[in-house]
């Protein structure tokens, strides 16, 4: 079997260099003519591309990443990111939680989870575009 296919490939690339344009020369290109084979960075489009400079960046366009780890108290809150004035947030800090706490965090002052006491804070964010 493997023998089959082997001479059908083989096969299939004698006929590719006999292959030969009007003025006598082999009509055999590759793929690396014209300088190899393109990067994810050349041939990435809309929002990949989009992506991938921002992480270049070192940005985070569309909060695809876990937030930062903070300590939860009252001078040091979780930031949780909107582009409104209010968010909804699960809560489930409690190792034996089985259940999130759900609550709505308002921008201003910072807010205390209701069953833990962790303390979260709402910061503006701006899409990339």
């Amino acid at each position: 079997m493997a023998s089959r296919l082997f001479h059908g490939v083989g096969a299939l690339v004698a006929q590719a260099l006999r292959a030969r344009s009007p003025n006598g020369v082999a009509a055999v290109h590759s793929m690396a003519s014209g300088g190899g084979v393109p990067a994810d960075d050349d041939q990435a489009t809309g929002l990949e591309r989009e992506v991938m400079l921002a992480a270049q960046k070192r940005l985070e366009p569309y909060n695809m990443l876990a937030p930062k780890a903070a300590s939860g108290t009252k001078e040091d809150p979780s930031l949780v990111p909107s582009i409104t004035n209010k968010r909804i947030v699960g809560c489930i800090r409690e190792e034996d939680n089985s259940a999130v706490i759900w609550f709505w965090l308002h921008k201003g002052e910072t807010q205390r989870c209701p069953s833990c006491g962790t303390h979260y804070k709402l910061v503006p964010h701006q899409f990339a575009h």
